[in-house]
């Protein structure tokens, strides 16, 4: 990317209404990590004073979006990334502040040579949240594919 093309993070919250609803940083963005980090916002707390399970979802979703769009930011001329299926687990309770990290489960070599053989490719990330004492509080597993242009 050159020094005046927006940031994956500004390119997100941008297209992504929801990523500046809540007010998410894009803190890292390549195409091997991506964090993304969510204040501490009572408006978006649950029932027990931690943030709700709407805002973490979202803000895994959107660290998993952050990476796939790094990742394969030079296929978007021929293929959509979109989220296929999603599965979360809240571990333990989640206050303050939160962060997103998230990691893709394939190469994305692999990906990109299903992509080429005419193939809709499918691929996971994993993202783990974490409070600011580093305790993981939720995990996430995502679906992506590759849906090529018509």
């Amino acid at each position: 990317m050159s020094e005046n093309a927006p940031s994956i993070g500004d390119l997100m919250l941008a297209s992504v209404p929801m990523t500046a609803t809540l007010n998410l940083e894009f803190l890292e963005t390549g195409a091997d990590r991506a964090v993304v980090r969510m204040p501490d916002q009572s408006a978006y707390h649950n029932h027990v004073g931690g943030p709700h399970a709407g805002a973490m979802f979202t803000l895994a979703e959107s660290a998993s979006g952050a990476i796939v769009m790094s990742a394969f930011a030079d296929q978007l001329g021929r293929a959509v990334p979109l989220a296929v299926r999603a599965e979360i687990s809240y571990q333990k309770l989640a206050m303050g502040p939160v962060t997103a990290t998230a990691k893709l489960g394939r190469p994305v070599a692999e990906v990109v040579a299903e992509l080429d053989e005419g193939e809709r490719p499918e691929f996971a990330v994993e993202i783990d949240i974490t409070r600011e004492d580093g305790a993981v509080t939720g995990q996430m597993s995502i679906v992506w594919t590759l849906r090529p242009n018509r």
